[in-house]
């Protein structure tokens, strides 16, 4: 059994698989996670059986978040698989993110602001080499309560 990783804030899509905690597959993908999501699980899901997806409910791009929800809890619910969650702090080393203009998103232990910054250190999305998917949240709904932007 395996558990499947998906970071889908942003371009590139992140997806990465895990056998007892250990990244044994990583896709990238420049393509929207509207277009890249499908095409990318159909194989993966004719190669593994997975005991968990998990991805990043937010912040970050708010369409991309919604769809990767609404495919991951789809499938899901089709494939009768947990789905769990995490910010997305967890995969940029807890730096900010972009959100819009000179607008980003912080966290502070467990609360995350929208703040102007100047000229921020926003560290990349990755996925970890190792992850515990009981450390994961069965609170799996997008950050919907984020201020808004704009």
């Amino acid at each position: 059994m395996h558990d499947a990783l998906i970071v889908a804030l942003s371009s590139p899509v992140l997806v990465g698989i895990y056998e007892e905690g250990v990244l044994v597959e990583e896709i990238r993908s420049e393509g929207m996670s509207s277009e890249v999501l499908a095409e990318i699980f159909e194989p993966l899901l004719q190669r593994y059986r997975f005991r968990s997806l998990i991805y990043a409910k937010g912040p970050g791009s708010f369409m991309g978040i919604k769809v990767s929800y609404l495919f991951l809890k789809t499938l899901s619910i089709v494939k009768n698989i947990p789905l769990l969650a995490t910010d997305a702090f967890f995969f940029n080393e807890n730096r900010p993110i972009k959100a819009v203009g000179k607008l980003y998103f912080v966290k502070n232990s467990s609360t995350i602001t929208l703040e102007p910054l100047e000229s921020p250190d926003c560290g990349v999305f990755s996925l970890p080499k190792r992850i515990d998917a009981k450390n994961f949240d069965t609170d799996n709904l997008p950050y919907y309560g984020i201020d808004a932007v704009g």
